[in-house]
C-alpha cells in the first residue's frame, strides 16, 4: 500500500525538512548522494582498468601469433591474470550485494538476503564485546567520573549552571503537577496516617515532660493577667450577670451587693493567683495536669475519647481545606525560591553543590565510593536490559528494507570495495608475469 503525501508528513519519525525513513531506515540525504558519485567513479576506473588488460591481452595475443617476440607472450600472460583477478573480485564484490548478472547463483546478494541474521550477529557481537560487565566496569573505572565530575562541580559557573537547571526542573515538575491531585494526595495521606496511629499516648508523654518542666507555668501566668485585665475592664458586667441571677423576690440593694462581693472576690482571687507562684489554684492545675498527661497514657477511657476527638476533628470539611491547603502554600513558597536567583533555597544548594565537587575532588574515598556507585548502575543496568538493547539492534536491522538497506551500505563502504577490484587487477597480473615468468624458466 503506497504512501500520501499526507501520510508521510503526518509520519512523526520523519525528521522535519529531512530526508523521510524508508523501511524504518533513514533515505539518502545529500551525504548519500555524494559518496554514490563516488562509488560510480570508483566502478568507472576498476572496470575501465578491467577493459584495458583485457585489449592489452588482445595484443600481445595477436603480436605473439605474428612472431613479436618473447616479450608479448610475458605480457599476455599478465594481462590474462589480471583479467582473472578482476573478473573474480568483481563477482565477489557483486554478491555482497545483488546476483551477478541476475543469475541465481547461490551465496550471492549476501547482504539482501542475510540482512536479519547480520542483524543478529551484530547484536550477539554488541552483546558479548560491549555490553558484558566486566567490559562497563574496565571502561568506567579508566574514564574516573568521581574525579572529573568533582572536578566539574567544583567550578562556580558549573555549579551556577546546575542549580539554574534544577530549579528549572522543579518548577517544571511543580507546574505539571495538578494542584487538585496533590491536594488531594495529601490530605489523604495525613488522614491515613493520624488515623493510623493512637495519639493519646504521645500527647500524654509530651504534657507531662512541659509540667515536670514547668513549661505551662508562662501559659498559666498569661491566663491570670489576661483574666485579671479582663475583669477590671469589665467589672460592671460581672456585677450585673451576678445580679441579673438573682431570685426575682430578693431587693435590689442586696443584688448589688452580692454582685459587687462577688466581683471583688473573684478579682482577689485572680490577682492572687497572678502574683503568687505558690498559690494553691497554681498547684491545682499542676495536679490537675500532671493527671490528664496520667490518663492519657495509661486510661482507656480517656484514650478512647482522645481518639473520638481526633477522628471528628478530621473528619470536618474545615480541617481537610486546612491540610490541602497546606500543598498550595508550600507549592508557592518553592517557586518563588526556585525562581529568585538570590533565594535561600537557591544559594543553599549552589554552596552544596560546590562543596559536593571540592570533597570529590579532594577525598580519594569518596571518589572511590561514587566511582563504585556507578560501575554497580551500569553493569546493574547492562545486565538486566542486555537483551532488551542487542534485540534493539536485531529487531532494527529486521526492519529494515533489504534493497535500500543494500544500497545504503553499498554507498558507505563500496568505493573502498571497488578498491579491491583494482587490487585485483594489479595483483593478479604481477602472479600472472611471475607464473608465466617460471613456467618459461623450469620449461626452458
Amino acid at each position: 500500500m503506497e504512501r500520501t503525501s499526507a501520510d508521510a508528513a503526518a509520519d512523526p519519525r520523519a525528521p522535519m525538512g529531512g530526508p523521510r525513513p524508508v523501511g524504518g531506515l533513514a533515505a539518502d540525504g545529500p551525504a548519500d548522494a555524494e559518496r554514490r558519485r563516488g562509488v560510480r567513479r570508483m566502478k568507472a576506473f576498476a572496470t575501465g582498468l578491467l577493459v584495458a588488460v583485457a585489449v592489452v591481452y588482445a595484443l600481445a595475443t595477436w603480436a605473439e601469433t605474428a612472431g613479436a617476440g618473447t616479450w608479448a607472450g610475458y605480457v599476455a600472460a599478465a594481462a590474462e591474470a589480471g583479467m582473472v583477478g578482476a573478473l573474480a573480485d568483481w563477482f565477489a564484490v557483486t554478491a555482497l550485494f545483488r546476483r551477478p548478472l541476475g543469475l541465481p547463483i547461490p551465496h550471492t546478494a549476501i547482504i539482501p538476503t542475510k540482512k536479519d541474521q547480520l542483524g543478529a550477529s551484530l547484536g550477539e557481537f554488541v552483546g558479548e564485546n560491549f555490553l558484558s560487565p566486566d567490559v562497563v566496569r574496565q571502561r568506567l573505572r579508566a574514564v574516573g567520573i568521581g574525579g572529573r565530575l568533582g572536578a566539574w562541580l567544583a567550578d562556580p559557573a558549573h555549579a551556577d549552571r546546575v542549580t539554574a537547571e534544577l530549579a528549572a526542573a522543579l518548577r517544571g515538575a511543580l507546574t505539571v503537577l495538578r494542584d487538585s491531585d496533590v491536594q488531594a494526595v495529601v490530605g489523604e495521606a495525613v488522614t491515613r496516617r493520624a488515623n493510623a496511629q493512637e495519639v493519646a499516648p504521645g500527647l500524654g508523654t509530651m504534657l507531662e515532660k512541659v509540667v515536670s518542666d514547668g513549661g505551662h507555668h508562662r501559659l498559666v501566668d498569661l491566663v491570670c493577667v489576661r483574666a485579671h485585665d479582663w475583669l477590671v475592664t469589665h467589672g460592671d458586667s460581672v456585677m450585673a450577670a451576678v445580679a441579673g441571677g438573682a431570685p426575682g423576690w430578693t431587693p435590689r440593694f442586696v443584688d448589688r451587693k452580692v454582685g459587687e462581693r462577688v466581683y471583688r472576690e473573684l478579682l482577689r482571687f485572680v490577682t492572687e493567683m497572678r502574683d503568687m507562684p505558690e498559690h494553691p489554684a497554681r498547684g491545682a492545675v499542676d495536679r490537675f495536669l500532671a493527671d490528664f498527661a496520667s490518663d492519657l497514657q495509661g486510661d482507656g477511657d480517656t484514650r478512647a475519647r482522645v481518639e473520638g476527638l481526633k477522628s471528628e476533628l478530621l473528619g470536618r470539611p474545615e480541617v481537610q481545606d486546612l491540610i490541602a491547603s497546606a500543598w498550595g502554600a508550600v507549592r508557592g513558597m518553592v517557586l518563588a525560591a526556585a525562581e529568585d536567583e538570590r533565594s535561600e533555597l537557591r544559594q543553599r544548594a549552589r554552596t552544596s553543590i560546590l562543596s559536593l565537587g571540592a570533597r570529590m575532588s579532594a577525598d580519594g574515598k569518596l571518589r572511590t565510593k561514587i566511582d563504585g556507585w556507578l560501575e554497580d548502575a551500569a553493569v546493574y543496568v547492562v545486565s538486566t536490559y542486555r537483551d532488551e538493547i542487542t534485540a534493539l539492534i536485531t529487531d532494527t536491522v529486521a526492519g529494515w528494507d533489504a534493497e535500500h538497506t543494500s544500497r545504503k551500505i553499498e554507498a558507505h563502504i563500496g568505493r573502498d570495495l571497488q578498491f579491491i577490484r583494482v587490487n585485483g587487477t594489479v595483483v593478479g597480473a604481477l602472479a600472472g608475469l611471475c607464473i608465466h615468468a617460471v613456467s618459461q624458466a623450469l620449461g626452458a
